[in-house]
């Protein structure tokens, strides 16, 4: 009798569930759609990078009290001396360009969320315990 009840108290057995071409579509859209929204979240991280490096060079530059001073500025792999005002408006006008790509960026990570939130619904909905959708946080 107990080794009929051990037997019993095991795991739940799962259901089988017909996975038709619609839901392994919409499972590749959800895995594309996670995939693209790591990378645009790594990219926006890079760009959050790239622009506190501005401001620490506005702010260092912003110390300097010589104004007849050329500091240089690179451009691609050139580097260019400009006065200090105008590697001080050069230095604005790309913190400006990283501010409105790091937005753009943003915001489309929120519109992939969405997706994959509708995503989530429909898939748990058929499948429930049957199917992780869950990042893995490794």
């Amino acid at each position: 009798m107990a080794a009929t009840m051990a037997a019993m108290k095991g795991p739940v057995a799962v259901e089988d569930v017909n996975v038709t071409f619609e839901d392994q579509q919409k499972i590749n859209k959800f895995a594309r759609n996670t995939s693209r929204m790591t990378e645009l979240k790594n990219e926006i991280e890079a760009k959050k990078k790239s622009l506190q490096n501005l401001q620490d060079a506005s702010d260092d530059l912003m110390m300097f009290d010589d104004d007849a001073l050329l500091i240089p500025y690179q451009i691609g792999d050139v580097f260019i001396s400009h006065t200090q005002e105008e590697t001080q408006e050069m230095l604005e006008a790309a913190k400006e360009k990283l501010e409105q790509e790091v937005k753009a960026l943003e915001g489309r990570v929120s519109a992939i969320q969405q997706v994959l939130g509708d995503l989530k619904v429909q898939l748990y909905a058929k499948f429930g315990n049957n199917i992780n959708l869950e990042a893995d946080e490794s």
